[in-house]
């Protein structure tokens, strides 16, 4: 294990600043957002982890960087009431893994921990990186599931969606042990 997924600390908000105002990383994430923003992202974010115990967390790859950016579940009202594994990373991380890895530890607590039958994750059709750990994942796309979305800026975008339940989601356990997730604090 590589990442560490763990509750927001203040030393995270200037590197989370930094990843909200790269045109590249935010490129198919609905624009640039201002500190405020980013901060009161981190707040929301942060409460939501102190009050149910999951949510987007802060990650960090183990002995080489403090923050690498967000990954996480959170509850969608688009398409369907669901929850949605989602992650955001700082450009120079982008190509090792750390995504995917991430998210492979998302989605194994909301099926083991939060007991979920199901899980999704959303994105622009043209957003290939994220569409690649989607499938990395072992999530599913279907065509008919596609939504259009109304976007921060009023504007309705065209969304893919992938869908991962929980028969279809690779055993990280052995039946009848109790696997401890240390890494989410």
């Amino acid at each position: 294990m590589r990442v560490l997924l763990r509750q927001w600390r203040d030393d995270d908000r200037e590197p989370y600043a930094a990843i909200n105002a790269d045109p590249e990383v935010m490129r198919h994430l609905g624009g640039l957002r201002s500190r405020a923003e980013s901060d009161g992202f981190i707040d929301w974010a942060s409460a939501l982890i102190a009050d149910r115990g999951w949510g987007l967390w802060a990650v960090e790859v183990i002995g080489e960087s403090p923050f690498v950016g967000v990954v996480g579940l959170n509850e969608t009202r688009q398409p369907d009431n669901g929850v949605e594994v989602s992650w955001k990373l700082a450009r120079e991380h982008w190509g090792h893994g750390f995504a995917s890895e991430a998210a492979r530890e998302a989605v194994r607590f909301g099926f083991e921990q939060l007991d979920l039958d199901e899980i999704v994750s959303m994105t622009v059709p043209a957003n290939a990186r994220s569409r690649r750990v989607m499938e990395r994942l072992g999530m599913t796309h279907d065509p008919n599931d596609d939504f259009d979305r109304l976007e921060m800026h009023a504007e309705l975008t065209r969304h893919v969606l992938y869908r991962l339940r929980r028969k279809s989601s690779p055993r990280c356990t052995p039946p009848g042990m109790t696997r401890q997730l240390p890494h989410l604090l």
